[in-house]
């Protein structure tokens, strides 16, 4: 009977399944995962060296992942949430749900010194709007140009509820107007064919040529040359300056995967991610890369002037300066 049993142990212990890996959960925006954007390629390399299994989730743009976040509170399933940005993350420490990152700051490759020890950049870029050179010859030279110029000529934004774009752009506007910032935008309006809820969705409605215009990144227009061989796609360059945009990652305090999540937050400032961000991202990468950029962001703007809050004021103001755009745009 003892022999019976031993043997039956034994060939238990030889079909029962490997450990199972651990998995590394991620909250990101949608077109980071897309089957273009750099998600699939990140996890493919990460995933050789972590013996662990990536899973992402993107429930929208940057301002919906870090409402989500808001109300999963300590329940959340990420471990990492990648894809906010700087206007975002005083808030985001605010809510208490994240850890210090623990990394040297010296990795961080970016315009402005680094200084976070909550969260690391991973690209970084600068808003602009985007036009058809097909369809408009003489694209506006300023912010000031685009709110005063011709009505039938349209844009496409998004919603700063939703939208790190479409935040971005409310700062920008915030920036260069100050306390005239509702009178910009009243004006403004008669140019806005629609506001989308995200960037992919407002860049699907442009390129469909829906308007000549978009709010989108000085880097946009690299995508078309690389991978369509064409140069149809410009950005303007602004007389006022571009506004900044850093997007960073961070991990999450109550994780069980603390010390994965970090290791994937260290891969994440080399080659291994970086050199995926300027050609399935479109942005500029933040941390270390195998070689140059393409020689067609060489031909990009670039703009004179970086504009940029202080992450402490955007969360100060954040919701006061989108119902001053709502009040503008809704009357």
């Amino acid at each position: 009977m003892k022999k019976t049993l031993t043997t039956l142990f034994a060939l238990l212990w030889l079909v029962a399944p490997a450990a199972a890996k651990e998995t590394l959960t991620i909250y990101t925006y949608d077109s980071f995962v897309a089957e273009w954007g750099p998600g699939p390629k990140v996890k493919e390399e990460f995933e050789k060296i972590c013996d662990c299994t990536v899973e992402w989730v993107a429930p929208g743009d940057g301002v919906a992942l870090l409402n989500r976040l808001k109300l999963e509170g300590q329940n959340t399933r990420a471990d990492v949430v990648l894809g906010l940005d700087t206007n975002l993350t005083a808030e985001a420490r605010n809510t208490s749900l994240f850890a210090r990152h623990g990394l040297d700051l010296a990795q961080a490759k970016t315009p402005i010194p680094w200084t976070d020890e909550y969260f690391m950049p991973f690209d970084y870029g600068y808003f602009a709007v985007v036009y058809d050179t097909e369809v408009m010859a003489e694209p506006p030279q300023s912010l000031e140009e685009l709110v005063n110029g011709d009505p039938t000529r349209k844009i496409l934004l998004q919603d700063p509820r939703s939208s790190t774009p479409g935040l971005g752009f409310l700062l920008w506007m915030k920036k260069i107007y100050g306390d005239k910032a509702p009178e910009a935008w009243k004006k403004l309006q008669a140019r806005v064919l629609t506001v989308t809820p995200g960037w992919s969705e407002a860049y699907a409605l442009f390129t469909k040529g829906e308007a000549p215009m978009v709010l989108s990144y000085t880097t946009s227009p690299a995508y078309h040359v690389i991978a369509e061989n064409s140069d149809r796609y410009k950005a303007a360059a602004f007389a006022e300056g571009h506004y900044l945009q850093v997007e960073v990652a961070g991990l999450i305090e109550a994780s069980p995967r603390k010390d994965l999540a970090r290791k994937f937050l260290a891969f994440m400032m080399g080659p291994g991610f970086q050199d995926q961000i300027p050609t399935t991202n479109w942005m500029f990468p933040a941390g270390a890369t195998s070689g140059p950029l393409p020689p067609a962001f060489e031909a990009l703007v670039k703009p004179e002037k970086a504009l940029i809050f202080p992450a402490k004021e955007v969360d100060q103001y954040r919701r006061a300066w989108i119902d001053e755009w709502l009040n503008a745009t809704t009357q």
